[in-house]
């Protein structure tokens, strides 16, 4: 069993800067991704980005350029560092760990809110 616990949330105005992190507690296996989704109200959830246990990154399309994600093995931890953030990042983080060949092994945090407002 793996929880995730998130931080850094919070309200940010456009164009600044915003930090999540995530640790995880419970056993990590080579295989395991951590990843940063995003949620709207209303829509799916859609990958920010992932990280394997070699540092590999993945992201997804809504932010490339404006993101820095880096694992920490020892830790068990992920950071999500956001920049030029803009109103439509507005939305609930979550971290995420999955095993992408093992369907049965993911795991989600509780969220994280994120507002981009003036």
């Amino acid at each position: 069993q793996v929880q995730l616990a998130e931080s850094g949330g919070g309200l940010v105005q456009p164009g600044g800067s915003l930090t999540l992190s995530c640790t995880a507690s419970g056993t990590l296996f080579e295989d395991d991704l951590l990843a940063w989704y995003r949620q709207v109200p209303g829509t799916q959830r859609e990958l920010v980005a992932n990280v394997d246990i070699h540092g590999t990154i993945s992201y997804g399309n809504h932010m490339l350029g404006r993101i820095t994600i880096s694992r920490d093995n020892a830790k068990k931890s992920i950071t999500l560092q956001m920049n030029d953030l803009k109103p439509e990042d507005t939305a609930v983080y979550y971290c995420n760990l999955n095993d992408p060949f093992d369907v049965r092994r993911v795991y989600w945090g509780a969220g994280t809110r994120v507002t981009i407002s003036s």
